[in-house]
């Protein structure tokens, strides 16, 4: 019997603690990450918070997604970016978020949601092995406690500096004892979390591994200061959010969008690549959320665009950056327990109550910890058997497939999709290529017969092959077309076919189009773009 999930409303304790797991854990995983993608936007830190606590409590509100988080992401870095220089200020970037929001708004009642709808899976979930092979890249100079940024280290190929050879040479180079220790337990923790005699304790099922992580983390380092001052992590190798003295300072880190640029042209324009990137990526991260979504539920794609220009209108009022669906937050809420959309609201309440009340033990958590949290969901999300699974569908699955995962590697996540539907594309015009006719040779009465099979569409890129295979016929022989199992054929092939007429009485031989219904058939088997074919009656002469 297939599984149901109650409404997300619903008082169910198994549920509630499953979505308690999951915001709690990508609430953990979100507070550094607003705030890199912050820094790496160029906008004020606290923006990156403010965008994760909007993301999480406004669309999760607004959205139908039973299992998706949003907030800041990584691929809006470089149009953020790109705003700030154009614009020359934060607050000006901020009017572009708010109209960016209207725009997808707007969107969503266009219906612009269906280009969900042409994406393959076999591309989406390229999409996930490659976004989940970064993220164990991206997590392992926190795990040896490498001090430098994730997004600048290990970066398979890089625009200028190290390779990543000489990358994880430098890696290597400045190991911190303290941050392997703490990786180590932190994935032993994880990794055991997920054996049978933990998931299904009445007591220890209902507990987050993150949690765990998370407290030993901290408690292993303040340990370290007392019996290994050396292993100590400090500064870099720890979360650090800004900590205001009092109300006032809290205000202070807010900030307000720019109104009086309404009448500067690039506003409208930095608005649109926002709102088209970020609409953009909310339909992929929707599209891969419920592909990983134990239930099969499926989210409403326009509903989702109102729901995220909601959202980004909210975030730019507010002074945060712009948001969009987050597949890495999402998969790490899935993992957790998460089964309904109050996972999302409790990830945005808890980042909003505790930065507010506990940022000076947030301050606390090590890198290392969140690293091996992040670590073993890039490897759920890039599994080996999901590649086994592709290669065994075949090439025309493996290849977008594996393409995807590569081009995501060199170069970002939306090209790397772009790539993979191109490849994807190629070999769909290829098996239309193929299947749009066939052709058998037999001998009757001493006479060599070709019978010569059209298929269901018969277009354009059917053209050349079909008028080569009418050419490479033998003198003398007698050839069939067959068109009676066709809805379409188009024109250009009609005038090929035709056209080859005259060279076919040259070299005596006999073209015949089979027809299976009388011309006083009110309806024929076969139709030429809804008309009957005027192909049939010519050929036959």
């Amino acid at each position: 019997m297939k599984a149901t999930a109650k409404p997300w409303g619903a008082i169910d304790i198994n549920t509630i603690a499953g979505d308690f797991r999951g915001g709690f854990v990508s609430f953990l995983v979100a507070v550094p990450l607003c705030l890199g993608i912050a820094l790496a936007s160029g906008a004020p830190l606290f923006s990156g918070i403010i965008a994760g606590v909007v993301g999480g409590l406004v669309v999760g509100l607004s959205s139908r997604s039973a299992l998706s988080i949003s907030g800041p992401e990584a691929g809006l870095i470089m149009v953020v970016l790109s705003a700030m220089e154009a614009l020359g200020s934060f607050q000006a970037v901020l009017l572009a978020t708010c109209l960016a929001g209207i725009i997808q708004f707007g969107l969503g009642f266009a219906r612009a949601g269906i280009i969900s709808n042409f994406f393959p899976t076999s591309v989406i979930k390229g999409m996930l092995a490659g976004i989940g092979i970064i993220l164990i890249i991206k997590q392992l100079p926190h795990l040896v406690g490498y001090d430098v940024d994730s997004a600048e280290a290990f970066v398979l190929f890089p625009t200028d500096g190290a390779d990543i050879i000489e990358q994880f040479g430098l890696a290597l180079g400045q190991v911190s004892v303290g941050a392997i220790l703490i990786a180590l337990v932190s994935l032993a923790v994880l990794i055991l979390w997920e054996r049978p005699v933990f998931k299904t304790h009445p007591l220890l099922k209902s507990v987050p591994a993150a949690l765990i992580v998370v407290v030993l983390g901290i408690t292993m380092n303040e340990l370290f200061k007392g019996a290994f001052p050396q292993w100590v992590l400090r500064d870099g190798h720890l979360v650090q959010l800004p900590v205001p003295e009092d109300v006032a300072g809290f205000l202070g880190l807010v900030t307000f969008p720019d109104f009086g640029q309404l009448t500067n042209p690039q506003v409208y324009l930095s608005a649109l690549a926002i709102a088209l990137v970020a609409s953009l990526e909310a339909l992929l991260a929707i599209e891969a959320t419920d592909e990983l979504d134990p239930l099969k539920r499926k989210t409403p794609t326009n509903r989702e665009l109102k729901a995220q220009g909601i959202g980004n209108l909210a975030s730019g009022l507010v002074g945060g950056i712009p948001i969009t669906s987050i597949i890495v937050r999402s998969s790490i809420s899935i993992n957790a327990g998460a089964r309904t959309k109050r996972a999302a609201l409790i990830h945005g309440s808890l980042l909003l109550v505790c930065v507010i009340t506990l940022p000076s033990v947030l301050n606390r958590i090590p890198w290392a910890a969140l690293a091996s949290i992040l670590l073993i969901t890039g490897y759920k999300l890039a599994r080996v058997s999901v590649f086994r699974q592709l290669y065994q569908q075949g090439k025309t699955k493996f290849l977008p497939f594996v393409t995807t995962v590569l081009a995501i590697l060199v170069t970002d996540l939306l090209t790397g999709i772009f790539v993979g539907m191109l490849v994807g594309i190629f070999f769909i015009l290829l098996d239309s290529y193929q299947h749009g006719y066939q052709v058998h040779t037999y001998t009757e009465k001493g006479v060599e017969r070709f019978r010569i099979l059209l298929g269901n569409h018969v277009t354009f890129l059917h053209k050349a092959g079909l008028v080569q295979v009418l050419r490479d016929l033998p003198d003398n022989a007698i050839a069939e077309i067959d068109g009676t199992h066709s809805a379409y054929i188009d024109s250009d092939v009609i005038a090929a076919i035709d056209s080859y007429r005259q060279s076919a009485q040259m070299r005596n031989i006999r073209l015949l189009f089979v027809q299976e219904f009388r011309e006083d058939d009110p309806q024929p088997a076969h139709r030429h773009n809804g008309q009957r074919s005027k192909l049939i009656p010519s050929m036959n002469k």
